[in-house]
C-alpha cells in the first residue's frame, strides 16, 4: 500500500462511497476539472494516478510546472461516474495544494532571482506529515530546492544540538569524526558561531534569524575565514524581505513555503455523458 492507496483508506474505509454507491451504478460520464486562480500547476501527475485507482481516466494537454490564467480548463475525466466522484476530492486536494506551494515558489523565486539568479530558495521540513514528498516536489516544480527530506540524507546541526553539546566546535568534530567527507551545515545564531563553523571547514552555515544587514556583515567575515562555505539563511523570510537577502545568501530556506501556503481552487463539474 503506497501513499494514495492510503488516502484512498482515509476517505473510504473498508465501506467506500455509500452516497455514490446508493445513487448510482454503472452510468458513464464526464467532468471537467477547471482553476479559479492563476498559477503554477502541481499535482497533474498525481491526480491522474487517483483517478487510475479509482477506474476513471484523466486527459489534459497542460504539464505540471506550467502557469495557466484563471479559469483555464485544465483536464477532462471521464469513467462511470460513481469512480469520478469516489476519487474528486484526492484529486483536487492534490492540485490544489501541491499548485498552492508551486505557485508561491514561483513568487519568491521571480523576486530573489532579480537580484541574483544564483540564490536558490528552499523548503524545509515544516511539512504536513505523510504528504512531504508532494510538497517538496511541489517546491521544485515552482523553481525552489527541496533541500534535506528528512534527517536520514544530510547533517544539519541545529540550536538544540548545540545546546544539548555545549558548543559548535563539538558538536561539529563529532560529526567529522562519525562522518568524514560528509558535508555539514550548521546552523547559528550568532556570528561568533559562525566564525567558528567557518575556521572548522563546514560546507554551510545557516544564518538563522539574522536581520539583512547583519546577516550581509556576517557573510562577508565567514567567506574572508572559508571562501568555500555557502551560505543559508532562514527565520522569518517574506516576499517584502526576501531581497534583501539575495545580495549575499547562496540558498534563503522559507517554511511558509509549506507550512502556511494557499491552496489554488480548482473544481470538478460533472458534464454530459460520453
Amino acid at each position: 500500500m503506497d501513499a494514495i492507496d492510503r488516502f484512498f483508506q482515509e476517505d473510504l474505509d473498508d465501506v467506500g462511497d455509500i452516497t455514490s454507491d446508493a445513487l448510482l451504478t454503472r452510468e458513464t460520464g464526464r467532468a471537467e476539472i477547471w482553476v479559479k486562480q492563476e498559477c503554477v500547476l502541481a499535482g497533474l501527475v498525481e491526480a491522474t494516478v487517483v483517478f487510475q485507482r479509482a477506474g476513471a481516466t484523466l486527459s489534459t494537454e497542460f504539464h505540471d510546472g506550467e502557469r495557466v490564467a484563471a479559469g483555464t480548463l485544465v483536464a477532462n475525466v471521464v469513467g462511470q461516474v460513481r469512480d469520478i466522484l469516489k476519487a474528486e476530492r484526492l484529486a483536487l486536494n492534490f492540485l490544489g495544494r501541491m499548485s498552492g506551494i508551486a505557485t508561491q515558489t514561483k513568487v519568491l523565486c521571480d523576486l530573489v532571482h532579480v537580484v541574483s539568479p544564483k540564490v536558490t530558495v528552499a523548503a524545509t521540513r515544516k511539512t504536513t506529515p505523510g504528504f512531504r514528498v508532494y510538497e517538496k516536489k511541489a517546491v521544485v516544480l515552482g523553481g525552489g530546492e527541496a533541500h534535506r527530506m528528512g534527517l536520514y540524507d544530510a547533517v544539519l546541526i541545529k540550536d538544540n544540538h548545540l545546546r544539548a553539546v555545549g558548543s559548535v566546535e563539538t558538536a561539529v568534530t563529532a560529526v567529522q569524526r562519525l562522518h568524514p567527507g560528509m558535508p555539514i551545515e550548521v546552523e547559528v545564531e550568532t556570528e561568533e558561531d559562525a566564525l567558528v563553523a567557518a575556521r572548522l571547514g563546514v560546507a554551510w552555515i545557516m544564518l538563522d534569524n539574522f536581520e539583512a544587514k547583519t546577516g550581509a556583515v556576517a557573510a562577508k567575515k565567514i567567506r574572508a575565514v572559508n571562501p568555500k562555505v555557502r551560505i543559508e539563511v532562514s527565520g522569518g523570510i517574506t516576499k517584502t524581505s526576501i531581497q534583501q537577502y539575495a545580495g549575499f545568501a547562496d540558498r534563503i530556506s522559507v517554511g511558509a513555503l509549506t507550512h502556511s501556503v494557499s491552496n489554488i481552487d480548482f473544481s470538478l463539474e460533472l458534464a454530459e455523458r460520453p
